[in-house]
Formats: structure tokens, sequence, C-alpha cells
């Protein structure tokens, strides 16, 4: 069609008016078709002038983007759009986003959002920007929003049954657990058993209270025991449910460091951090975040009983999304290193052995890594490695 139109307005002139009309014609309904497959797709597509104003936008554009009532009304009346298209953006991180990309002249990038649908539920939203070319010029911008909520839900899915392949293991460490108490409860009531036995068929005098009460003690003091590694059980097999959203894990470090810095001040431990001035967000619960580092920095403050240094630290590698928490501790042999996020492995006299399994859990919630290095006498380094979602492409920058 686009060559027919070329070679036809050349002779427009030499046409007869039944011509024209009949050209006309094949130019709208070819028009009409471009639109029904534009609002037909599954893509957002909403299209800006080079000043960023909304010249159009399909169905599923104005679906999945949170637009404000003022841009249906200006629809509604079939008017232009006066405004540059953020304004019309009923969400603060897009709005910014598509204001900041046209500030800084920036044109093949995407970035993922979190919204929320009128119903209230969760939507993950990836939105790209991509030239619009006319005439081998730039004549505007292509804002395409992708709905990949189903994807992120497959990816927790994963996480999860990879979670549930590990609780074999897991059973099997419970019912070793288990058998411990348990042969101590056997035992000590075989003897009370015993004990009483014996007096019936002598004098019928029963042991004194003294006995008894020692041997029931214990017998109390294993159901105690029983019943915390059934309760550490449960909380080991119970699923994580993370609300993922995208958080700036350099903003929510420095809270955590405010919270940690009177412990370690009073253990002697000097904190020390460096984290990214221009941080990249990254989907992230923010109560399991915390509980991760306070377990990690609660590992290393153990690990300095004589005080000593605390370092923190983030950085980028490639897509991942790196976070060190460093300790100048007693360190860990390659044996300790190998079973350390294990459940019900602890080298503390108090400890469940289940805080770091606790860790590893939530890290792979996130679909994120956790790796240890550790050197006897000189410290241990906790490393997490978190994908990047909001993952800049600069393919163009101009035409």
């Amino acid at each position: 069609m686009k060559a027919l139109v070329k070679r036809l307005s050349n002779k427009i002139s030499k046409l007869s008016p039944d011509q024209v009309q009949n050209v006309f014609t094949q130019l709208v309904e070819e028009n009409d078709s471009l639109l029904s497959v534009i609002e037909s797709l599954s893509t957002g597509l909403v299209i800006c002038d080079k000043n960023w104003k909304l010249l159009q936008s399909n169905k599923a554009g104005e679906r999945f983007l949170p637009l404000t009532s003022r841009y249906y009304e200006i629809k509604q009346q079939d008017s232009s759009f006066d405004d540059e298209v953020w304004n019309f953006v009923d969400d603060e991180d897009i709005s910014l986003f598509l204001k900041n990309a046209s500030k800084e002249k920036k044109i093949n990038i995407s970035e993922e959002f979190v919204t929320k649908t009128p119903a209230g539920a969760t939507r993950f939203l990836n939105i790209s920007l991509m030239p619009l070319v006319q005439n081998k010029q730039l004549s505007g911008s292509i804002i395409k929003i992708d709905d990949i909520t189903e994807k992120r839900n497959q990816e927790t899915l994963l996480h999860r049954m990879e979670n549930l392949a590990s609780l074999t293991n897991l059973a099997a460490s419970v019912a070793h657990e288990i058998k411990n108490p348990l042969g101590s409860i056997s035992i000590y009531i075989q003897l009370l058993q015993k004990a009483v036995n014996k007096a019936r068929n002598s004098d019928e005098k029963l042991p004194d209270e003294k006995f008894l009460e020692n041997y029931l003690e214990i017998i109390n003091q294993e159901i105690d025991r029983l019943n915390n590694i059934i309760v550490d059980f449960l909380f080991a097999v119970r699923p994580i449910s993370a609300e993922l959203i995208p958080e700036n894990p350099v903003k929510l470090l420095n809270l955590y460091v405010e919270f940690f810095k009177p412990e370690l001040e009073d253990k002697n431990i000097n904190l020390k951090t460096a984290f990214l001035e221009n941080s990249p967000k990254i989907l992230l619960d923010e109560k399991l975040f915390k509980q991760v580092l306070i377990n990690l920095v609660q590992n290393a403050i153990v690990a300095m009983p004589d005080g000593g240094e605390l370092f923190l630290s983030t950085r980028i590698t490639g897509d991942k999304y790196l976070i060190s928490v460093a300790d100048t501790g007693i360190g860990m042999n390659s044996e300790t290193v190998s079973r350390i996020f294990e459940p019900y492995f602890t080298t503390k006299a108090t400890g469940t052995g289940l805080g770091l399994t606790m860790v590893y859990k939530v890290i792979k919630e996130f679909g994120g890594d956790i790796e240890v290095e550790s050197y006897e006498g000189k410290g241990t380094i906790f490393t997490i490695s978190l994908p990047i979602p909001q993952k800049e492409k600069h393919l163009l920058t101009e035409i």
C-alpha cells in the first residue's frame, strides 16, 4: 500500500473523481485494518510525538497503564492531548520514568513496575521506550507495555517447587532429631515402671518423691525438646509468602544500619559501608529482607566476641545486584561452610540451626542466590546475588 500511495501521489492530478474516491476508500480500509491489528494486540502501545504528547493508544495500553480521569475525558470529547503523556499517567513511578526519559533523551530503555488493578490485585508491567521513525527521522516515541504478571507468578511457583524438593532431606533431619528425645523418654519411663513394679512386688512402698520427680522432670524436658523440634520444623517447611515489589536496596540497608549501630558499638564492632550511589530497584519483600540482614549481622556479631569490623557493601556485576556482609571474626572450616545452610546444622551452643536455612529460603524466593567464603581466624563473607529486573538496554540514544 505504501508503494501504491507513492505512485498515485505523482499522478493524483490525472485521476478522475471516481478513481480518487476509489483510492481514498482503499486507504481508509487499509488504515482501519491496521488500527484493528493494533487494537487486537495483547501488548499495550502508546504513541507520542516529538514533544511527548499522546497521539494514539490501543486498548491494552489503556488497560495496563493507570490513566487519569482527565485522559478519558479528553478521549471522550475526541480532542487532542495538549499535555505531555506522563501527566496522564496516574502512577508516580511510571510518570517519573517517562519524564526522566524525555529529559535525558533516552529512547531504547525498559523498566519494570508494580501496579494495582481496579480490583486491588498486583500487576507487574515491563515498560519499554522505542523510537518512532518516519522517513528515516525520529518523529516521536512508542511506549510498549507488557503484562509480565503471569511470568513473575510462574517464577515464584518454580522457586517454591525447588524449595519443596528439599523437604525429603529436611524430613530426614527432623526424624533424626526426634529419635533422640523419644529414646530418652522411653528409657526413663521404663526405669519408673521397673521401680514401681519392684516396690509393689516387695513391700508395696513406692519410690520416694525425689526419685520420681527427677525422672519426671527429665521426661518433661524431653517433651519440651520434642515440641521445639516440631515448631522449628513447621517454620522450616512453611511456604514463604513474599510480596515482591521494586525497592531501593541501599535505602533499606541505610535504615537497617541505624538499627544495628547501638548493638555493634556495644560489642566493640566497627561498621563500614560502601553502597552504590545510584542504585537500581530490586524486587524485594521489605520485611523478609530485613530478617535476612538481621540474621547475617547477628551471625557476624557472634563470630566476633572480642570485637572487630563489619563491612556491608553493594555492587553490580552484569545483570546481578550483589550485597556483601563481611566480618573479621573467627571464620569457619571448609566442612562447616559446606553445611552452613542445612536445616538444624549449627555451631552455636544455643542455636536452632534454622537461621541461615531461613536466609537461604528467602533469597531463593527473591529469585537470587547466596554464597559464603570463610577463612579460619580471618573472617567470613556472605554474598547475596539478586536479579536486576529494571535493566536498561541502551541500544540507540538518537537516530
